[in-house]
Formats: C-alpha cells, sequence, structure tokens
C-alpha cells in the first residue's frame, strides 16, 4: 500500500514538474533572466524546501513515508506554482482595418471589453489584466484573423505594461500593449503611440 501511494504521488509530483518546465517556456521574463530560469530558481525552492518540510515532519512522526510525504508536499507546491501561472488566452476584435497600438486598460468592469474601440483601447478587470502574459486571438469585426499582423513588445514577453495618468492628473492608467502593423510591415515593429491620458474612459478606471 504504501509503495503504490509511493509511486503514485512520486508520479503526479513528476509530472506537475514536467509540464511546469514546458509552461516557464512561455512566461515572459525579468531584466535580461528568462521566465524558464526565475521559475527555476521557484521550482529548485520547492525541491529544497520540500525536503526540509518533510525532514521536520518525520521529527513530528515517524509513522509517515518520508518520500510519500516529500512527493504529496512538492506534488501541492507545483499545483499552486501551475495556478499562479494560468494566462487566459484573450479573444480581441479591432475595427476593420485597423491598424496601431492596441491598448488594454486595468480597470473596474466586471466583464471584460475585449472588442475594441476606433482607437485600439479595451478594458480588462484586475484578475485578467494582472494574469495575462499569453499572446492573445486577435481578429476584425468581420472575423479576419489578425496574427500575422501582431508584433509583441520583444522576445521575451508579448505584452507591453505602462502606466500613465488622466489628463487631470487624478487617476492612474496601467495598461498592456502590442501592435497590429499593415500587412507589408509584417514582424516589424512600428513604435505607435496612443495619447491614452485623453481617450480612455475615466469612469472605467476609478
Amino acid at each position: 500500500m504504501n509503495r503504490n501511494l509511493k509511486i503514485s504521488t512520486g508520479l503526479i509530483s513528476l509530472g506537475l514538474l514536467a509540464t511546469l518546465i514546458y509552461k516557464l517556456t512561455e512566461v515572459p521574463g525579468g531584466m535580461i533572466l528568462s521566465g524558464l530560469f526565475l521559475g527555476g530558481m521557484v521550482i529548485a525552492l520547492i525541491l529544497i524546501g520540500g525536503l526540509i518540510l518533510t525532514w521536520l515532519t518525520k521529527l513530528i512522526t515517524k509513522k509517515l513515508p518520508f518520500w510519500t510525504v516529500y512527493f504529496t508536499l512538492t506534488a501541492i507546491a507545483f499545483a499552486v506554482f501551475h495556478y499562479q501561472l494560468y494566462s487566459p488566452t484573450l479573444k480581441i476584435v479591432v475595427p476593420e482595418n485597423y491598424t496601431g497600438q492596441v491598448s488594454l486598460i486595468k480597470s473596474n468592469v466586471t466583464e471584460n471589453i475585449l472588442t475594441l474601440d476606433s482607437n485600439g483601447i479595451g478594458y480588462l478587470d484586475e484578475w485578467t489584466f494582472n494574469q495575462t502574459y499569453s499572446k492573445p486571438i486577435v481578429v476584425d469585426v468581420n472575423g479576419k484573423n489578425l496574427e500575422e499582423q501582431l508584433v509583441g513588445f520583444n522576445n521575451s514577453s508579448f505584452f507591453g505594461i505602462g502606466t500613465s495618468t488622466t489628463s487631470e492628473n487624478q487617476s492612474e492608467i496601467k495598461s498592456k500593449s502590442f501592435e497590429i502593423v499593415p500587412e507589408d510591415k509584417k514582424g516589424k515593429k512600428q513604435y505607435y503611440h496612443t495619447n491614452l491620458s485623453k481617450l480612455v474612459d475615466k469612469e472605467k478606471i476609478k
């Protein structure tokens, strides 16, 4: 029984670890460090911390098998880390023939507004804004897929993160952005700029 439990918890922990490593290849990094490197540091802490906690558990009770406890603790920690890394894939609708900057604003909306206005502005609730990093699906109002015209912030992070204030300097505007470029400029960043301070719906960021 104990042997089967050890094998089961070990396989679960190993499976979660493998999927975590794969997911970290898509997670944006920070500064010059990749998401995989930063995430790898967290995984190392989980593995070492699991050993310490398992050892402490064995001091309290020696009845529990060491490796079963260790695999259980690491599986729980890996599952929590998975949840923290979760990113919804947004489906964004833009006006026909739209090119320019897309800006997704952190707002007080209860449902994400992903059909953008003529200025390429949409609104995200706080949870979605904080969790989203994966490349979105973007179509125009006629259903045309614009994937090939999307240009991200850089090679390691698709969304650019920006902060500005309203024209009255009363409210902070936090945004995630990327570009939609013309078909003859595919893959080439155009450095569009949208003056969010004058264009955002201020009622949605209070």
